[in-house]
């Protein structure tokens, strides 16, 4: 069981939660994530870790409320316990040593690069981050990035606040002015990944972007985080969640998480699954004695 220390919204549907996790904080490294399941009768959901504290053994992540199981993560009060969170998982951001390097980030999933801008600041790094939402209702974050970045950029797509228009807008226009990045790192939906990609594609530039399949278990085993990179199947869960962008098959990955609309629609509806089984279970175990 791990206690909810903070539940604060941000935006509509948007929720941040700092839950108590002292040895995820402790091993987490920038890149990874967790997977948090609220309730015996909920999924499963795989999150990234937008903060930490490793003093205080907590671990702060961003949640939009999109279906059920994530309705049902931000109910959760300060003083309210989680049934299960697991991680740190998956690999760790390669930071290496850029001298010149810029984050790109879109709407719910732009905090996940927090903690990766940090790590490239320690390590000397100077940095842009171009973080973009639909409207201004939506912004967050920015006070975070803003601290940790030498320059930051914020678009909107209705223009309500900041650049007017998308995240490869402005990116486009420094790298056809000559500006050159050693790295490139986007997280966000994914057809603002896959069109960064193609932005940073005829400079050559390395661009990493961290990929949101569909998971289940988070170690490899039920292969339902499959993307193809180079024509090779990974697993997002421990190959990844972060490939070479020129790489991914962004298509394919799109179409995947499209699979379980129809489901996940019903489910929403239907409200919380009721298992049949168990409690026949627990009374075949009564009744054996």
């Amino acid at each position: 069981m791990f206690e909810v220390i903070s539940n604060q919204q941000l935006a509509t549907d948007i929720f941040e939660l700092t839950i108590k996790a002292p040895r995820i904080a402790q091993h987490h490294r920038p890149g990874q994530f967790c997977i948090i399941r609220a309730a015996q009768h909920c999924e499963r959901i795989p999150l990234s870790v937008a903060d930490k504290d490793s003093g205080a053994g907590t671990i702060t992540t961003v949640v939009q409320a999109a279906g059920h199981s994530t309705q049902e993560i931000v109910r959760f009060q300060p003083g309210d316990y989680l049934l299960d969170v697991v991680g740190p998982l998956g690999q760790p951001t390669h930071i290496g040593n850029p001298k010149y390097a810029a984050f790109i980030g879109g709407g719910f999933g732009a905090p996940a690069g927090y903690l990766m801008l940090k790590a490239l600041k320690d390590a000397g790094a100077e940095l842009l981050a171009i973080i973009g939402f639909r409207t201004r209702d939506l912004v967050i974050y920015e006070e975070k990035f803003h601290n940790v970045s030498d320059e930051l950029i914020v678009t909107t797509d209705d223009g309500s606040y900041g650049h007017h228009g998308l995240v490869t807008e402005p990116l486009g226009e420094r790298l056809a002015n000559g500006e050159s990045f050693d790295l490139i790192m986007v997280v966000g939906p994914v057809v603002m990944m896959a069109a960064v990609a193609e932005v940073t594609r005829p400079y050559g530039i390395k661009t990493l972007a961290s990929l949101n399949p569909i998971m289940v278990d988070g170690t490899g085993m039920c292969g339902a985080c499959r993307v193809t990179v180079g024509g090779q199947t990974k697993f997002a869960c421990v190959d990844g969640p972060e490939f070479d962008a020129h790489q991914v098959d962004f298509r394919e990955l799109s179409e995947r998480l499209k699979m379980y609309q129809a489901g996940e629609t019903q489910a929403y509806e239907a409200g919380p699954h009721q298992c049949k089984v168990e409690p026949r279970y627990w009374q075949v175990r009564e009744n054996d004695g």
